[in-house]
């Protein structure tokens, strides 16, 4: 299938086996309720995609998952949560680019991401737009670039927060563009939503701002992605708009504490997995903004990694840093 990425030969029947040896300690696992910490607010797209993987992970495994919102600190705070959290698969986390591989290049924080916490399945990859508050008087990237430079420092763009993914994607678009605009940060994605329809920001890069392009309460001006949107096809991409290096990157994924099991890891890692062959589960992740984009836990471990360091190496030398 189209959606799902980066699968390795063999890693089905691999993965089966794995999970075979998981049947001992997992068939009296869940026998309580999960706690799946998210590390943003309520409202926005990775709340949204952790909603719909409780809700099949709680038909798959026939026990209550409680969705448990620790926004903040551009995700760290529930990550933090977890990375402390008993390694017994009852506390397990959702989150995204922004915790494993901007927020560690920008400043030190209370645990490391990349060691203190497993990778167990990536769930989805985001997709975004960049639109302006429909008072701006712009409606192409051309035309704000032009507009910004005739006014520097006076265009506001909102993010979900600082160290958010989408602050260094602004951040980038804004350097390559050669314009001055001003950082306006959030505490998550529907709170920057709330600025640019308000008009307290006047540009907003994010996922959640292309239902309100469709609507027309907001106006968009590109496709923040390999391709165009399929909702919304008149709309070009950065990279067709005259920007191609702004990174596009934007996932979302399970995780658990470090010393969680390989049994866990390889428990919740198949159910995520037979998750993806369910078209209503794959439809409502779809829905959220997000494009299916599983990952195996091996593979989605080097994801993490290698994303880690391709932030790493932009943040340096753009020398971008948190306010």
């Amino acid at each position: 299938m189209g959606w799902v990425r980066r699968r390795t030969p063999g890693c089905c029947l691999a993965f089966a086996v794995i999970a075979a040896l998981a049947v001992g300690p997992a068939s009296a696992f869940p026998d309580k309720p999960i706690r799946m910490v998210v590390s943003f607010p309520a409202g926005g797209t990775g709340d949204a995609v952790a909603r719909v993987l409780a809700d099949g992970l709680s038909a798959r495994m026939k026990q209550t998952v409680v969705v448990d919102n620790q926004g903040g600190a551009a995700g760290t705070i529930g990550a933090a949560t977890v990375a402390r959290a008993a390694p017994d698969g009852y506390t397990m986390l959702v989150s995204a680019t922004s915790v494993f591989a901007v927020v560690p290049n920008m400043r030190k924080v209370e645990f490391d991401p990349i060691a203190d916490l497993k990778p167990v399945a990536r769930v989805g990859e985001s997709l975004r737009a960049l639109a302006v508050n429909s008072k701006l008087p712009v409606k192409t990237v051309a035309e704000l670039v032009a507009y910004a430079k005739k006014n520097p420092g006076k265009l506001n763009y909102g993010s979900a927060g600082p160290g958010s993914t989408v602050h260094i994607l602004t951040e980038s678009f804004r350097r390559a563009a050669g314009i001055d605009l001003v950082h306006i940060p959030y505490r998550g994605a529907a709170p920057a939503l709330q600025g640019l329809l308000a008009g307290d920001v006047e540009m907003l890069i994010d996922t959640v701002v292309i239902p309100h392009i469709k609507s027309g309460t907001v106006r968009g001006l590109a496709a923040v992605g390999q391709e165009r949107l399929g909702d919304l096809p008149e709309l070009p991409t950065l990279a067709e708009a005259g920007y191609p290096s702004v990174r596009t990157s934007g996932w979302s994924g399970l995780f658990g504490p470090a010393k969680l099991s390989p049994e866990l890891v390889a428990f919740y890692g198949g159910h995520v997995e037979a998750l993806f062959k369910d078209k209503a589960f794959v439809a409502r992740l779809i829905a959220t903004g997000s494009t299916p984009a599983f990952l195996a836990p091996a593979p989605f471990a080097d994801y993490v990694k290698e994303d880690n360091a391709y932030f790493g190496k932009l943040i340096r030398e753009a020398g971008i840093k948190l306010n």
